[in-house]
């Protein structure tokens, strides 16, 4: 029987006998060691699935409406304008703060000058109202055009020199005058308290009195005491001690109380004389009289006293 090669054949028995196959010639017999270990065959990756591309849509342009201008068409500022826009921007609070200051300086200068005039006004008025000569007047406080809207001020400060009436001269007189109000459409003053002092040197003491030009006055033990150096014939220099006592409201008297034997045609008025103090203004009254290094020293006071247009 032929057989059909196109048919497939049963595979052959395996015979533990045969001979073993042999290999071309040049070509190598696989051979196997224990230690290799079984590689898989690699995996394919599965082919890729089908994608269709992106739908294409047409690119949209944004066209920003177009401004309308009835005159023409704004364009920027140039630099050189806009840094001197900002030069002016930061000049601006100088000029105001410069500005300001002239403003309180002129404030400040026309207080001062009302306040000189109303100064110079209070004087003439003292004046008037019995005292020898102008005073120099001081209104304490600031600013003064308050206190004058106010018609009251604080604190009046009055002062004079060499002030004479007749013999005697006061060396100064100085006062405070504390609660000034202005009465009568400011012609006037009503002042509440006022304190002040005047001092007579001893030199000018001697002079009222008409003392002998021999006779030095000086301060005695006592506050109330003048101590008197007179040149006797025959003694010397010997030391007289006279007593200052206030008699009245504008008079003392200055009197010897220990004479230590010396004559009192010697002494001459030292003996004994009274001191007539001047018209003190605005109802001004001796309220006290000492006895300093410099001379003698009054204590003025006064109160609920007025200053008028005479």
């Amino acid at each position: 029987m032929s057989s059909d090669p196109t048919r497939p054949q049963p595979p052959p028995e395996w015979n533990p006998d045969a001979p073993t196959q042999q290999y071309p010639a040049g070509k190598p017999r696989p051979t196997f060691t224990p230690n290799d270990q079984y590689q898989p065959p690699p995996r394919q990756q599965p082919p890729p699935q089908y994608q269709p591309p992106p739908e294409q849509r047409p690119e949209q342009r944004y066209d920003p409406p177009t401004q309308q201008y009835d005159q023409q068409q704004y364009v920027g500022t140039p630099p050189g304008r806009a840094s001197r826009q900002r030069r002016k921007r930061r000049r601006w609070p100088i000029v105001t703060g410069i500005f300001v200051i002239v403003l309180l300086l002129l404030a400040v200068a026309a207080d001062r000058f009302a306040c000189y005039e109303a100064e110079n006004t209070m004087a003439d008025k003292i004046q008037q109202n019995g005292l020898p000569v102008k005073p120099h007047v001081s209104i304490e406080g600031f600013p003064f055009l308050t206190q004058l809207a106010a018609k009251d001020f604080n604190d009046v400060v009055i002062s004079a020199s060499n002030v004479t009436e007749g013999s005697l001269t006061i060396a100064s007189i100085n006062a405070t005058l504390h609660g000034m109000h202005l009465i009568d459409g400011y012609s006037g003053a009503r002042i509440d308290t006022l304190n002040g002092t005047a001092l007579i040197t001893f030199g000018a003491l001697a002079t009222a009195g008409d003392i002998p030009s021999d006779i030095k006055l000086g301060p005695g033990a006592d506050s109330n005491e003048i101590k008197a150096s007179v040149d006797v014939p025959l003694l010397g220099n010997q030391s007289v001690t006279a007593q200052v006592t206030k008699t009245s409201a504008s008079q003392f008297d200055v009197a010897v109380v220990n004479a230590d034997g010396i004559e009192s045609s010697i002494l001459g008025n030292l003996a004994n004389f009274k001191v007539n103090v001047p018209q003190l203004p605005a109802g001004m009254n001796i309220r006290s009289v000492a006895v300093t290094q410099q001379g003698v020293l009054i204590t003025i006071t006064g109160q609920n006293t007025t200053l008028t247009q005479s």
